[in-house]
C-alpha cells in the first residue's frame, strides 16, 4: 500500500530511523503498542507515522487521517517529552496571565489556543495573581517545558521580560517592550471616539479611574486619555489607581462622586461595573447623574443595568496574532501574519447620556 512514496524508506533528506519523538506511549490496556503496530495497521512505514504524528502536514491528508485513525484504534499517543530529545522542541507553548478570574483574558486565551492548535501545539496556562515576583517565577518555571511563552498584560519589569526572551521566543500582549515581540491594540482610536462621544453629550469634566500601578496598559490609556481631553478642551480628573476588579471599582465610587465630574472612564470593564453598582446603591442615577464608560467589552458588559458603554479591544485577535507570530519564530518560518485588525472602537450602550446640569 502506498504512503506518499515513504512506505519503503524515509523521505528525501530525512533519516530512515524512527524519530524519538514517537517514543512508545501506549494507552491504558495497550501496554505493548508501538509505532510499528500503528504503521502495520495503517499500511505505511514507521517513519511516515513519525512525520504524521509529530509534524502535521508533512504527508498527504488522506495518509495522515489513516495513520491517526490507526493510532486512535490502538490507543497510541505521542510522548511529548520524548519528542523533545532529538529536536529540542516539546510542541508545547505557554501563556501567563495576571488573573485567571478576569474575563478580559478569556478571549486572549481563546485566540492563543486557536493559533497554537493550527500549528499542532498544546497550550498550557499559569497565572500570577497580580504579583510581578510570582509572575516572573512562574514564567521561569514554565520556560523549562515550553518552546515559547506568551505574556498577557504582564506586571514584571521590562528587564525581566527581556531576560526571558533571551532564553526562548517570547510574545507580549497589551504591553510594548523594546526588543521583544509585542502586540498592542491601537487604543488611541477607541479613546478618541469615547472623548468625542462624551463631548457631544455636553460633558466638560471627566474622571479617570486607573488600573494597577504595575500595568503598562493602565498608564498608556491614561496618557492617551489626557491628550484627547486636552485636545477637546475637557477637564480630566485623574483619580487614585484601584485593583482591576469589581471590588476595585466599588472602592472608587466616593472619589468619583466627590470629583465633580459628570462622566467617568474606567481602566477596564470590571472597575466600571463595580463603580456602577456602588453608585446606584447610593442613589446616584446612571446616566442621568453621571455617565460611565469601561474598557475591553468583556463578556457580560452588556448584562449590567443600564448596559455598559465601553471601548472594545480586539482581545481574541491579539492573542491569536501574538501566538502566531511567536510560533513563526519557534519554527523558523518567520513569516509575518496578515489580516488582523487590532484597532479599538467605542460601543455605545445605556450607561452614557447627556451631561447633568
Amino acid at each position: 500500500m502506498s504512503d506518499d512514496g515513504a512506505t519503503r524508506g524515509a523521505a528525501p533528506g530525512e533519516p530512515a530511523a524512527v524519530d524519538a519523538a514517537v517514543e512508545d506511549s501506549p494507552g491504558r490496556g495497550q501496554e505493548n503498542v508501538t509505532i510499528y503496530d500503528v504503521a502495520k495497521l495503517a499500511g505505511v512505514n514507521p517513519s511516515t507515522v513519525s512525520r504524521a504524528l509529530n509534524r502535521p502536514g508533512r504527508v498527504n491528508a488522506l495518509t495522515e487521517r489513516r495513520i491517526r485513525a490507526a493510532a486512535e484504534t490502538l490507543n497510541y499517543h505521542v510522548n511529548p517529552m520524548a519528542r523533545a530529545l532529538p529536536t529540542g522542541r516539546t510542541s508545547i507553548v505557554g501563556i501567563v496571565v495576571s488573573d485567571i478570574t478576569n474575563p478580559v483574558f478569556f478571549d486572549v486565551i481563546r485566540g492563543a489556543e486557536a493559533a497554537a492548535a493550527r500549528s499542532g501545539y498544546t497550550l498550557v496556562l499559569t497565572e500570577s495573581e497580580e504579583s510581578d515576583e510570582r509572575e516572573y517565577d512562574r514564567a521561569q518555571q514554565m520556560m523549562r517545558m515550553v518552546d515559547g511563552l506568551l505574556l498577557a498584560t504582564p506586571r514584571m519589569s521590562d528587564d525581566q521580560i527581556r531576560a526571558l526572551a533571551r532564553q526562548k521566543p517570547i510574545a507580549v500582549v497589551n504591553r510594548l517592550v523594546d526588543d521583544v515581540l509585542s502586540v498592542v491594540p491601537d487604543v488611541q482610536q477607541g479613546i478618541a471616539e469615547a472623548v468625542r462621544h462624551l463631548r457631544g453629550l455636553g460633558h466638560s469634566r471627566i474622571a479617570y479611574v486607573p488600573g494597577p500601578p504595575l500595568s503598562w496598559m493602565a498608564r498608556r490609556r491614561g496618557e492617551l486619555l489626557a491628550e484627547r481631553c486636552e485636545w477637546a478642551h475637557i477637564e480630566l480628573v485623574d483619580l487614585d489607581a484601584v485593583a482591576p476588579t469589581v471590588a476595585g471599582g466599588r472602592s472608587s465610587a466616593v472619589a468619583v462622586r466627590d470629583s465633580g465630574a459628570t462622566a467617568v472612564i474606567a481602566y477596564n470593564d470590571l472597575i466600571a461595573i463595580g463603580l456602577m453598582q456602588e453608585l446606584v446603591e447610593t442613589g446616584i442615577r446612571i446616566p442621568a447623574d453621571i455617565s460611565v464608560i469601561g474598557f475591553d467589552d468583556i463578556f457580560g458588559a452588556d448584562f449590567t443595568s443600564p448596559p455598559l458603554t465601553t471601548i472594545k479591544s480586539p482581545l481574541r485577535e491579539g492573542g491569536d496574532h501574538a501566538m502566531g507570530e511567536m510560533l513563526g519564530r519557534v519554527t523558523g518560518s518567520g513569516a509575518p501574519l496578515a489580516g488582523f485588525d487590532l484597532a479599538t472602537t467605542l460601543i455605545v450602550r445605556g450607561s452614557t447620556g447627556t451631561a447633568a446640569r
